[in-house]
């Protein structure tokens, strides 16, 4: 049996939105978080963005959750310090990273960019936690963490116990079995789910057109090392139109058996 999910919103889905539009959306879409984005909402470092986020949450009688930083861990310049204190100012305890540069895979990567990921990944884990906080590395194509065995190598070298992983699909790659199979793989570190289908070409597409890799994956879920909360986070909707977020919310709240499924 699949884990309980609580369905909820990355804000970069609606990156064009005000923090207040998006709160309201969400909550008309009967989503219970949002994700903030540190690229789009709240900037890292940021307070009074990222005040305003936790603010239009509570107005919409939604929860902030994650803060999506966007930090790339072990790039140059990168710093954990500003994303850390959005996440504070924002009530949050969970702050979602990029493993090394965008675009840069695993298997183009140096040994010593890998290890400065995860020389980084350790560092920004250590200032975490001393504040109550996790992290999260992105499962995101063309970076580090682009593949089952190179994200659960990164974890392996940081070796942080408030270091997690996240999943998403990449559907130029899986299928149904390959998906469920990664879910597996990546159960012990797993924490939170990014939701969305696309075509190979990453043409967006209703979400109902991904259930059989989406129930695959949900029912592959299995306890991890995560205790808290995991949450389902939709993202990317088709069009970029606040009706495809209608529409895919109430698929995702009937996979997740919190409404009855939805008609047509």
């Amino acid at each position: 049996m699949s884990l309980a999910l609580t369905p909820g919103l990355c804000s970069v889905t609606f990156r064009g939105l005000a923090p207040e539009e998006v709160a309201a959306l969400a909550a008309e879409a009967g989503l219970g978080a949002i994700e903030w984005a540190g690229d789009a909402h709240a900037p890292p470092g940021d307070l009074a963005a990222a005040r305003r986020c936790a603010a239009a949450c509570a107005a919409a009688g939604l929860r902030a959750v994650s803060y999506g930083s966007y930090v790339e861990a072990g790039a140059p310049g990168a710093a954990i310090g500003p994303a850390l204190a959005s996440a504070r100012a924002m009530g949050v305890r969970h702050c979602r990273v990029w493993a090394g540069r965008r675009g840069v895979g695993a298997a183009a990567a140096t040994a010593a960019a890998i290890e400065d990921c995860a020389a980084f990944l350790r560092a920004a884990a250590g200032q975490a936690a001393a504040e109550g906080m996790s992290l999260s590395v992105e499962f995101h194509p063309n970076t580090l963490t682009d593949t089952v065995p190179a994200a659960l190598a990164i974890q392996a070298q940081a070796a942080a116990p408030n270091l997690y992983t996240l999943w998403q699909p990449d559907f130029a790659r899986d299928d149904a079995a390959a998906a469920a199979a990664a879910v597996r793989a990546l159960a012990d570190p797993l924490s939170h789910l990014h939701v969305f289908a696309w075509r190979p070409d990453k043409r967006r597409l209703p979400l109902a057109e991904g259930a059989a890799l989406w129930q695959a994956a949900l029912a592959a879920l299995r306890p991890g090392r995560w205790q808290g909360e995991r949450f389902a986070f939709l993202e990317f909707v088709e069009r970029d139109a606040p009706a495809a977020l209608l529409r895919d919310a109430a698929v995702l709240r009937a996979w997740l058996g919190q409404d009855r499924a939805p008609n047509g």
